[in-house]
């Protein structure tokens, strides 16, 4: 029995029939398929920061050759001290400042409203969220290309102006006051359902058994709002906020379609995006407009950071 027994264990093959490619592992196989892709990424994302980071300490021009015109020099920091110094600098970013802050405060604000509203169970929910999320699912293009038929002199927003509030006709892309409030307008219409979303995602996971306690010792509407729901869903609100602001700060697309590169008249709706490509692709200084990119990186960098503090300090404070 026992040598029977021995007689039916496999044994191991001879060295010379093992397979040829045995040291084609699983792990070297999920290397070299993810490696050439990876380096690729890499180098898309890489390059571009640290040539145009070079380029920002030089005077170079995308129109000049280098090789023909031995005027391109490295200049150091004279391209971020000419802009710091230029008051054109702060007048752009005056500019970003007065559309980002009403622009996302209104976000939220409306975004948070409706997922209140849509926090309950109801007949057509899933239709009302559907329809409220088109706005966000469309092109940045598209959306500025449509508000600016609406906003011309004879469009449809003054149709209702002159005919159901009895005004005359607002110059929504020509008038130097007003052009900014209609980037507010557009940007707010695009991206409150993101708001929303983020919002009912916050609200949603609040648990039910702290209203239920809430109700238990009959507490108001305002208490259970001010002390359960605010205190949860502001953890979310604050990351919402942070890519809303962090969107809004480098708005492009919209205000170049709606306004021009020269943002409207009298370069009144000119943010800091729409200066940087008039000074790359309008005056050619493509050094003075990599510099001013880094220092629009470095903006962005500090309130993100001013954003994230205060979302540990909430956390910390829980």
């Amino acid at each position: 029995m026992a040598d029977t027994q021995l007689a039916q264990r496999p044994t191991a093959p001879p060295s010379n029939l093992r397979p040829r490619f045995s040291w084609l592992t699983d792990r070297w196989l999920a290397v070299s398929f993810i490696t050439p892709t990876l380096a690729i990424l890499l180098f898309i994302s890489i390059f571009p920061l640290v040539w145009s980071l070079y380029l920002s300490f030089t005077d170079w021009s995308v129109i000049r050759d280098a090789a023909v015109d031995p005027s391109t020099q490295w200049v150091g920091t004279a391209n971020y001290v000419d802009l710091l110094t230029d008051r054109r600098t702060w007048e752009r970013f005056i500019v970003t400042g007065q559309f980002v802050v009403p622009a996302v405060t209104l976000e939220l604000l409306i975004g948070f409203g409706v997922a209140m509203l849509l926090n309950r169970r109801f007949t057509g929910r899933g239709l009302i969220m559907t329809l409220m999320l088109v706005p966000m699912m469309l092109s940045p293009v598209v959306v500025a290309l449509f508000w600016r038929f609406m906003m011309q002199g004879e469009g449809v927003l003054n149709y209702y102006v002159v005919n159901l509030l009895q005004q005359p006709p607002v110059l929504w892309l020509t008038d130097r006051n007003i052009v900014i409030w209609s980037l507010v307008l557009v940007d707010v219409w695009m991206w409150t359902p993101f708001m929303m979303l983020m919002s009912l995602a916050g609200l949603s996971a609040v648990p039910r058994y702290l209203y239920e306690a809430a109700a238990v010792d009959r507490a108001g509407a305002w208490f259970r709002f001010r002390h359960i729901t605010l205190p949860m869903v502001t953890p979310l609100l604050l990351i919402a906020i942070i890519f809303r602001t962090m969107d809004a700060y480098k708005l492009f697309d919209q205000a170049f379609v709606l306004l021009g590169n020269r943002g409207g008249p009298g370069r009144a709706g000119q943010t800091a995006a729409l200066w940087v490509y008039e000074e790359a692709f309008t005056n050619w200084n493509t050094g003075s407009a990599s510099a001013l990119g880094y220092i629009m990186l470095i903006v962005i960098i500090a309130l993100a950071n001013l954003f994230i503090r205060a979302l540990n300090a909430t956390k910390g404070a829980e």
